[in-house]
């Protein structure tokens, strides 16, 4: 075996994935891991030999045949085989299966984080030039908040994910969608445009009349905290361990760095949600903080909204499966019917939802008058498996499609 040194960032998930091992096999060449709830710098990891996936070609058996056989794409194939063309696929020859969708941008390489995110960005703005990606703000410890643009057209559409910090998996989920999105735009990947999926239509087409906004990541502060654990170099160490009641493991925790909720944040009878909620100071989860849009973060989204004047907006969160439509009957009338629509594509319920407010969606159909919705994706316990993760995001882009296909 090899030794490792665990570096900042790094989890039994994402160490597992670099070295094409599961995290069973990590744990079991090094007990101690499964003891502790995160990694820490320094620390040494054991890593056998990865065991690459590899095939002994049968009598008759084509390269097309074996890489339909594997779900990996032809040119996959002959990349993890380099020098080996058509006619050398032999009965007998020994080859190497590689991992399937290697030239997807969006997937999983562990935890999805802040950082997979900036490079995940980086790399559709490369493919797809007319992906536009900036900055709505920053977050309480200086991370800029990304946002993406597709289209230009006068329909404005925006969604929004990881508000709560220990729902992250939402992230690469409505990012894969982007994805999707621009392959059927661009027209040169053998994909079927998503919109496809669900009604039918164009992607450049929806391009030309339609503007979507995504920011796929409010919350960066309070996914690292939830995926990483603090150290006590952390400037809010000691404040953190106290909000989270002497807990050395940030998986429950749903607010910020400041132990304040995004979602409870926003202008829309903020005073009523602080008294039912109860708390009076930072906590992992339910204090509305000190006043509406004390955070930068729902500061951030909050003026986004106010700039773009969005004709829809979604926030993705987790769990439950189910899509709220409502706020004290001030949305207008074809709210319902949409939800209807949404819950159709998905498989989700439709509900209507009382004893809640100052949410992101609350503020919005306060504010504008228009359609929003909070859909929560998935079913389990946050931060949701990663398991579930392809089925939750073939959920989020038949959502996205039915949308944009309004």
């Amino acid at each position: 075996m090899r030794e490792y040194i665990v570096q900042k960032g790094d989890t039994l998930h994402r160490v597992a994935s670099a070295f094409k091992l599961s995290v069973d096999t990590l744990i079991v060449d090094n007990p101690w891991a499964a003891t502790q709830p995160y990694l820490i710098s320094g620390q040494v990891l054991y890593i056998r030999p990865s065991t690459d996936r590899k095939y002994v070609i049968q009598p008759g058996e084509y390269a097309r045949q074996i890489a339909k056989q594997f779900g990996v794409e032809l040119d996959e194939l002959r990349r993890a085989n380099p020098g080996l063309a058509e006619h050398d696929f032999t009965e007998g020859k020994t080859i190497v299966i590689p991992e399937d969708h290697q030239d997807q941008i969006v997937r999983l390489r562990g935890e999805y984080g802040y950082e997979d995110l900036k490079e995940d960005l980086a790399a559709l703005t490369h493919r797809y030039p007319f992906i536009e990606v900036g900055s709505i703000g920053t977050s309480v410890m200086g991370k800029d908040i990304p946002y993406v643009r597709i289209g230009q057209g006068t329909r404005k559409i925006h969604a929004n994910a990881s508000v709560h910090a220990n729902e992250w998996l939402t992230t690469p989920c409505l990012l894969r969608f982007i994805e999707q999105y621009a392959q059927g735009i661009d027209g040169t990947e053998e994909h079927v445009g998503i919109s496809q999926w669900v009604y039918g239509g164009s992607p450049r087409d929806l391009l030309e009349h339609t503007s979507l906004w995504v920011v796929p990541m409010v919350n960066p502060d309070g996914v690292e905290l939830v995926q990483q654990g603090v150290l006590p170099t952390h400037p809010l160490y000691h404040d953190l361990k106290k909000w989270n009641e002497g807990r050395a493991d940030y998986r429950g925790w749903k607010a910020n760095i400041r132990g304040v909720d995004l979602n409870d944040q926003f202008p829309a009878y903020w005073e009523e949600e602080v008294r039912r909620r109860g708390k009076t100071g930072p906590s992992r989860r339910d204090y509305a903080g000190p006043a509406p849009l004390s955070e930068p973060e729902s500061r951030a989204l909050a003026d986004l909204t106010e700039r773009e004047q969005f004709d829809m907006v979604l926030s993705i969160h987790s769990q439950g499966q189910e899509i709220y439509w409502n706020y004290r009957d001030l949305e207008p009338k074809e709210s319902r019917d949409w939800a209807l629509r949404l819950a159709a594509a998905t498989g989700y319920r439709a509900v209507k939802l009382g004893g809640s407010d100052a949410g992101y969606k609350d503020w919005f159909i306060q504010r504008f008058g228009k359609p929003g919705f909070t859909v929560e994706v998935g079913l389990g316990v946050n931060p949701l498996p990663m398991r579930d993760y392809d089925d939750i995001a073939a959920e989020v882009g038949m959502l996205m499609a039915a949308v944009l296909s309004w």
